[in-house]
């Protein structure tokens, strides 16, 4: 395995703290945030959330010949920001596939959501990505919301701190990525020290992780959340994310499932987004299910086979959350390291 560079933390940064306990009498600590586009996003959608977890701002770039200026960026993202004053927000960023050789379509913006290395010489996505980081800190700094931004489609470590270190360069503080791709669930543990937080696409990473193609036919049930091979994938973040003190959120349509996010909950995930109709009932199932209960259900989904998983949490969980799996963080994987990291 070809050795990791340690990296140092920028010297203005301090230590994280440890993340703050699930309740004893709940699992108080899961977040539940938003998962919406900008274009929707005003000062009532974020409800009863305790934030935006996942803000998509592709509405900007759509259908143009060329990208908005960092102005026109910055009074979009202010108006946004200043929409859900006092929470927290998550941006997540455009392609900066510079290695690229041309957009997808004539006259089109590159929208397809990527941190890929760009190429030494640099290229226009990768200005693209610096003036949307840009702008995004201007509108930050105009409302003194708590803003941090997300590359999604990172593979590695070293990914995850190139982007890291272009955020901070922009004066953003908070710098996270997205685990989408088997590989970066696989190498948690030395990826979530390059960052702030991460966010799991659940959808995503079963699609990865089943080498299911969305335009092919495929075996219902493969695409599933529920696989215990996407469950153990996911541990594998959570448990490095309990290691490390770095909140790990999963976003997607699997999270509105209220079984399916205790499941998460007991796999060390700290947050969930999803669309505002599923949060009153996902937020009333934690509520019913103690962190020690979550993590016997968790335990109990990895042991069953996927068209079993959900039935058998589903009786487990009526019967008081007891089930049969192990008391301890069920996650897979290695346990996660702390690593030093060396100057940017």
């Amino acid at each position: 395995m070809a050795h990791i560079a340690p990296r140092l933390p920028p010297a203005h940064a301090s230590p994280r703290p440890p993340r703050e306990p699930v309740s004893a009498t709940g699992n108080a600590a899961v977040r539940l945030l938003l998962d919406i586009s900008g274009e929707a996003l005003q000062p009532s959608s974020a409800g009863e959330a305790d934030g935006v977890g996942l803000l998509r701002t592709d509405f900007l770039f759509r259908g143009r010949a060329e990208p908005p200026t960092r102005e026109e960026q910055t009074t979009a993202y202010t108006r946004m920001f200043a929409a859900v004053p006092g929470r927290p927000l998550t941006v997540r960023v455009l392609n900066a596939r510079a290695c690229e050789p041309a957009p997808p379509a004539p006259g089109a913006v590159d929208r397809h959501r990527s941190a890929r290395r760009p190429a030494p010489a640099g290229g226009p996505r990768r200005d693209m990505l610096v003036e949307q980081l840009a702008a995004i800190a201007a509108g930050a700094a105009r409302t003194g919301a708590d803003v941090g931004v997300m590359a999604p489609m990172v593979s590695t470590p070293e990914e995850a701190g190139e982007f890291a270190d272009l955020a901070r360069a922009q004066g953003l503080t908070r710098a996270g990525v997205m685990v989408q791709v088997p590989a970066a669930a696989l190498l948690a543990d030395r990826l979530l020290y390059e960052v702030d937080f991460v966010t799991v696409c659940a959808t995503d990473l079963a699609r990865y992780t089943m080498a299911v193609d969305r335009a092919a036919h495929f075996p219902p049930g493969l695409l599933d959340p529920w696989q215990p091979a996407v469950l153990s994938l996911i541990g594998s973040v959570g448990l490095a994310g309990q290691s490390l003190h770095v909140p790990v959120g999963v976003c997607g349509d699997a999270v509105t499932d209220p079984l399916l996010a205790l499941v998460l909950a007991g796999l060390g995930v700290t947050s969930l987004s999803m669309a505002a109709p599923a949060l009153p009932a996902v937020r009333q199932a934690l509520g019913r299910h103690t962190p020690e209960e979550c993590r016997r259900l968790a335990g109990l989904a990895l042991g069953a086979g996927s068209a079993r998983a959900r039935e058998a949490v589903r009786a487990a969980a009526r019967s008081g959350g007891a089930g049969t799996g192990p008391g301890g963080p069920p996650a897979g994987g290695r346990p996660a390291t702390r690593r030093v990291r060396r100057a940017s």
